[in-house]
Formats: C-alpha cells, sequence, structure tokens
C-alpha cells in the first residue's frame, strides 16, 4: 500500500527562502505532495507558488486571506490534506530551519507512531547558529512543558513533525485556538491525551539566513500563560479524581 503524503509549509513573506525549501523537498522525497498555505503575502510569495504549482502537479497551493498566524495555517492545511485523504501531514518552516535532508529520518521513525517529531533536544539533535538567550527558551519551555503537563517530549515545541491522518481524525481540531510555540504544544498533549504514540527523531535545527523570524513576545506569553492554564487544570483533575477514589 503506497502511503500518501503531504508537507505542509505556511508562508508569510518567504518569497526568498520558499523556492530553495520547496526544491529541497522534491529532492528529499520525490514521492511527497507539498501544500503551500500562503497568508496574502505582500511580496509576491502566494504568486511564485502559483507558478511553480503550475509545472509541478506535486505542488498545491492553499491561498488564505490575511496573516492568521501559524495555527491556523497548520489547522486549513490539515483540513485541505484530510479532504484529499492524505496519509501522513508534515509541519515544515519555509525559511530552511527544517532542513529538508531531514525529512525522511521523520517519516521513518521507528515503530508505530501516531505523531513523529524531529526533535532538536533528543541525542543526535543540535541547533546551529541559535543565539545563548534563544537556546535557554527553548531548552528551558520544554522542561516547564514536561513538569506542568506531564508530557513526556524533549521538544514539545517543536515545528518539524509528521502526523498519522487516523490520529488527527481522531481530535478536536475544531477547538484548537493556539499559535506558535502553544500551537506545538497543544496539539502534542492532544495526541498523548487521546493515547498516541509519540516519538522523536534527532534533527538539525539551522537558524534562517534569509527574511525575519515571526518570534515574538506574544507569542511567548501566549505558550506561557496557556501551559500554565492547562497544567493547573490537569492537576485539579487529577486531585478530583483521587478525592472519587477514596
Amino acid at each position: 500500500m503506497v502511503t500518501r503524503t503531504l508537507i505542509i509549509i505556511p508562508t508569510y513573506n518567504e518569497r526568498d527562502s520558499l523556492p530553495v525549501q520547496v526544491d529541497g523537498v522534491r529532492t528529499a522525497c520525490p514521492d511527497v505532495d507539498i501544500l503551500v498555505a500562503d497568508d496574502n503575502s505582500p511580496d509576491g510569495t502566494g504568486e511564485w507558488a502559483d507558478a511553480r504549482a503550475e509545472q509541478d502537479s506535486h505542488v498545491h497551493v492553499l491561498h488564505r486571506p490575511g496573516k492568521q498566524g501559524l495555527g491556523a495555517a497548520y489547522l486549513a492545511g490539515f483540513a485541505w490534506g484530510l479532504e484529499r485523504g492524505y496519509d501522513v501531514l508534515v509541519e515544515m518552516d519555509a525559511d530552511g530551519s527544517h532542513r529538508a535532508r531531514d525529512l525522511p529520518a521523520v517519516l521513518n521513525a521507528p515503530g508505530q507512531w501516531d505523531l513523529a517529531i524531529g526533535s532538536r533536544w533528543v541525542p543526535g539533535g543540535s541547533v546551529v547558529n541559535w543565539p545563548k538567550h534563544r537556546l535557554f527558551l527553548s531548552t528551558n519551555a520544554n522542561r516547564y512543558v514536561r513538569v506542568m503537563l506531564g508530557l513526556h517530549v524533549k521538544d514539545a515545541t517543536a515545528g518539524f513533525r509528521a502526523y498519522q491522518a487516523s490520529a488527527l481524525r481522531s481530535l478536536e481540531l475544531s477547538s484548537v485556538e493556539s499559535q506558535g510555540y502553544c500551537f506545538q504544544i497543544d496539539m502534542a498533549w492532544r495526541v498523548a491525551k487521546a493515547g498516541g504514540r509519540i516519538v522523536e527523531v534527532p534533527i538539525t535545527f539551522v537558524e534562517r539566513e534569509q527574511g525575519v523570524s515571526k518570534m515574538s513576545g506574544a507569542i511567548i506569553r501566549e505558550a506561557l500563560v496557556k501551559t500554565t492554564v492547562w497544567g493547573m487544570k490537569e492537576r485539579a483533575t487529577q486531585v478530583r479524581r483521587a478525592f472519587h477514589r477514596q
């Protein structure tokens, strides 16, 4: 049985980096399809993607009305892929931070899995060209997630990941409102709570060389606040269950 795989690449002003990423994916995994989910980029990213799609049947474009955030773009991409019967749906950045050469390792993660994460923080994983404050933020954010949510994942904030379509269908995606780092945490936790198996494979994350990072204080605050609220609710639920058992 042939596995149909869709790579979802959200874009906003990625005209310079997107062609490199698309070429890299097409070289690393020639049989996969690519969906460019463009948020009406003013720099012509969507127009380039349209032109590429006309030349390459493996490339598709989803035009969205405006900049609505990373989580919304991925949810739209999931819906597009699930409607068309793809078996595996993959998240990748357009800027080259997620190296196309690491894609086969993520897709061929060992064992049976519902979510395969390309991880920076498992043995063999690494980051390149990150300043110390980014290293501090990422490593400690993931420690906080593990403590608050009991989520046994080293890199819950990672954005390079593959989902089995069956796992996505089992989740209530319509209730997901998170963005940025928080979206990745939210989705991994939902898979774990649904009983899904999560595996991590080492990848090398390379800081973008072109364009501007979408990271902001608002994204960081959202992740911190929501993770704290989720964790407190989970602890309260555990206490209530323990009380009822007694």
